[in-house]
């Protein structure tokens, strides 16, 4: 007679729960040069890159809420400091620089943009965003030549993730890293130039003082230091006997400071005759008063010369 027994074997294990992990980087932020008198945004780029593992093929949502950084800032901008001074700017998480790019923590109306990945079958993922930056117009009056800086680090940055097939950025929720990355910007000393020329008119004969004005505008950055010269025209001729000519006539004129006429505008070779300012980032009109002395009257025709300005800061 036989007999069957069965032997079973049975072993019990921990249940492991794997938690998704991510890290962060993100690439300093530069905008070089920043030319705040020409009125427009000047616009840079950052790139955000994450790396994760956890459970296979399962969808992780990344909220990276950004701060105000160091430099601070208003309802309106961040702002990227140099002392005391600052300089307004914006992140965006658009290229078309629309959609503001906050975080839920800040008191500011925009939260962090959200976006995903999906962990493959070795539970691991990889994606990258772009965060768009530009500074904004309008600061020509405000910006003083320095470098600017903002760093976004410790709360400033709060990049949370988390195991979600929602897109709701809104809370604290998820686990956190918190990448350190840097915003700067440069704004030079700078001056623009604006010019109205000087015509005589028509004349006869020139037995008296023929008078006319021109004008240079001129816009530097604030604080910054400034010299207008004009030279001796087409002649290199001294400020009160510069030549208009036709051919090889001439009609002797001269370019002045001042409505009476007696300050020459010249260069630096006629110590004195230059005109000075410092900037504050709005448009000065400095007059250019001429004169046509009394003088042998020439052939009719057109006569003309040029005259270079020059401002020096």
């Amino acid at each position: 007679m036989l007999r069957f027994a069965m032997l079973s074997a049975a072993l019990l294990l921990p249940t492991v729960a794997w938690a998704q992990s991510c890290s962060f980087g993100v690439s300093a932020m530069n905008f070089g040069l920043v030319d705040t008198l020409s009125g427009s945004s000047s616009n840079s780029t950052a790139a955000l890159s994450v790396n994760c593992t956890g459970l296979t093929l399962q969808r992780i949502l990344v909220c990276p809420n950004l701060g105000t950084g160091t430099g601070g800032a208003t309802a309106s901008a961040r702002q990227m400091l140099s002392g005391a001074n600052h300089l307004d700017y914006q992140l965006y998480s658009d290229s078309a620089r629309s959609a503001v790019w906050g975080s839920y923590a800040w008191p500011y109306p925009p939260m962090a943009p959200a976006f995903a990945l999906t962990l493959n079958a070795f539970g691991s993922g990889s994606s990258s965003q772009t965060i768009y930056g530009a500074v904004l117009g309008g600061q020509a009056m405000t910006a003083v030549p320095a470098t600017y800086l903002s760093t976004f680090s410790g709360s400033h940055v709060e990049f949370r993730y988390r195991y979600s097939l929602l897109n709701d950025c809104s809370t604290s929720a998820g686990s956190v890293d918190r990448p350190t990355f840097t915003i700067n910007a440069t704004v030079p000393a700078n001056c623009l130039l604006a010019i109205q020329n000087i015509d005589f008119g028509s004349n006869g004969i020139l037995g008296a003082n023929v008078d006319a004005t021109g004008e240079v505008s001129v816009r530097c950055t604030p604080g910054t230091p400034y010299t207008v010269s004009l030279n001796g025209g087409t002649s290199g001729s001294p400020p009160t006997s510069r030549k208009m000519s036709k051919g090889a006539e001439t009609v002797t004129y001269g370019l002045y400071k001042d409505v009476a006429r007696s300050q020459p505008w010249g260069d630096a070779s006629t110590p004195g005759s230059t005109v000075a300012g410092s900037g504050d980032g709005a448009a000065h009109d400095l007059t250019v008063y001429g004169r046509v002395p009394p003088q042998t009257t020439p052939s009719a025709g057109v006569y003309t010369d040029t005259v270079v300005v020059t401002v020096t800061y």
